[in-house]
């Protein structure tokens, strides 16, 4: 069934790897966690010797000060660039922690407390009243109740009075239920217990945290791939994935992502590899948006003419992420493609197809 999925949770996905780590855990484990702190960040950052590979590329000290944080009794905040592999980071950390992420919620402006806590089966609440039964539980109510990571994505697009909700969960942890009775109201955090969130640095101001719930978080930064090889492989690594389950027959050519991920560090720093000046983009072009035009140019090659994606495919792709936020970002790539005209098969074939740039 799983090979129909098309993104499976991680705990599914490196099912095999969580078992071999389980198996060679001897190392004191934290109250309610499913491997140890070693064992864990092994799971993240990978261990040749076991066979498990590596999931984040990012600095390791990261992972630890991430992993000591979720073994307090204060929550994780992992805050970034969009694109930085936060929201990865989170469901990796989940899956090593409790065995599972998918107690996840997903923050935005409709976001509601009864997707967070709980809500009711309204055709049992009038049959029969306020009751276990009918009560229909969130993954907070669930996280708690379970022992479990909760994951809360994108908080900062939460509403505050909405945010505030984690207040007692975070600092008593105990979650009150109102319309029951006795000791079935109040709903008390189990050992492993925790909360892992994300924000992204561009929605600051948005709804600003309290910092009443700031107290309750550790706060970590990710920041993006500093070292152009690293970027580049792990491009070639997701992008060749992704062209594998999207059924292309060909990996995509290392030449043109060579000429892909200098193009979005240099429009994303507004600096080339040789030190001169270029204009820089408003959009985000992040490891992410790379990993999805590296899969475009793919698919673009491989199902219009049966063969990998070529740098010209490359313009064609590159429009949709450098255009998002402002429409000034297409003349600066304009710009960008018309002064580049570089050494090498692909370079010369970016700047030959700069024509193909809409508008």
């Amino acid at each position: 069934m799983n090979e129909h999925v098309q993104r499976p949770p991680a705990e599914i996905r490196y099912a095999g790897e969580l078992a071999r780590l389980r198996e060679d855990d001897t190392d004191p484990r934290p109250p309610g966690w499913a491997l140890s702190l070693r064992a864990a960040r092994r799971f993240v950052l990978g261990d040749e010797k076991l066979g498990i590979s590596r999931k984040f590329v990012g600095d390791p000290s990261l992972i630890d000060r991430s992993l000591v944080s979720l073994a307090t009794n204060r929550g994780l905040m992992l805050v970034g660039e969009p694109g930085t592999a936060k929201s990865l980071l989170s469901e990796l950390l989940a899956a090593a922690v409790s065995g599972t992420s998918t107690l996840t919620i997903q923050g935005g402006a409709a976001t509601t407390e009864d997707q967070i806590k709980y809500s009711w089966n309204y055709a049992l609440l009038v049959a029969e009243g306020p009751s276990t039964r009918s009560l229909v539980a969130a993954p907070l109510l669930r996280g708690m109740a379970e022992g479990k990571v909760v994951r809360f994505e994108e908080i900062t697009r939460c509403p505050l009075e909405v945010q505030d909700c984690l207040l007692s969960p975070l600092s008593d942890r105990v979650l009150a239920v109102p319309e029951l009775t006795g000791p079935e109201s109040m709903v008390f955090a189990r050992e492993g217990f925790t909360v892992i969130a994300t924000a992204n640095t561009r929605d600051r101001g948005v709804n600003e945290m309290s910092a009443a719930l700031k107290r309750r978080f550790n706060f970590e930064t990710v920041f993006p791939i500093a070292d152009f090889e690293t970027e580049l492989m792990l491009v070639e690594a997701e992008a060749t994935a992704l062209l594998k389950r999207s059924g292309v027959g060909a990996p995509p050519r290392r030449d043109v992502l060579e000429v892909l991920v200098t193009a979005f560090r240099e429009l994303r720093d507004g600096q080339t590899a040789r030190g001169d000046a270029t204009d820089r983009l408003s959009g985000v072009m992040s490891t992410a948006e790379a990993v999805s035009v590296a899969h475009a140019v793919g698919l673009r090659g491989w199902f219009l003419r049966g063969e990998p994606g070529t740098a010209a495919d490359l313009v064609s792709c590159l429009a949709g992420t450098a255009a998002k936020d402002n429409p000034e970002d297409l003349a600066k790539l304009r710009r960008y493609l018309e002064q580049r005209r570089r050494h090498g098969e692909q370079w010369r074939a970016l700047y030959e197809s700069r024509h193909l740039l809409p508008g």
